[in-house]
């Protein structure tokens, strides 16, 4: 996830706090690092772990438009299909 700093929290999701995450947001967020090379948001991020944490969960939706939800990536799978085959 180089150049991706929110792609690499959302993985790392279970040591990044909350505080963490906005600060990043903050700082790093443009167009340009909104899908990563796989076509990938910070959303299908989070979605593709296992137990995606609830508390990142509400910041991203509090800073992304809810567009970004319906993005396909490369695979052509929504976040919420991650979700749904990982629940």
């Amino acid at each position: 996830f180089d150049n991706f700093p929110v792609h690499q929290m959302c993985y790392n999701h279970s040591s990044t706090t909350a505080e963490e995450l906005c600060q990043c947001i903050e700082t790093k967020d443009d167009d340009a690092t909104l899908l990563d090379e796989f076509g990938m948001t910070v959303f299908h991020v989070l979605f593709s772990t296992a137990e995606p944490s609830e508390e990142l969960l509400k910041i991203l939706l509090d800073k992304y438009s809810y567009r970004i939800l319906d993005y396909q990536d490369f695979n052509d799978k929504r976040p919420v299909d991650y979700l749904v085959s990982n629940w």
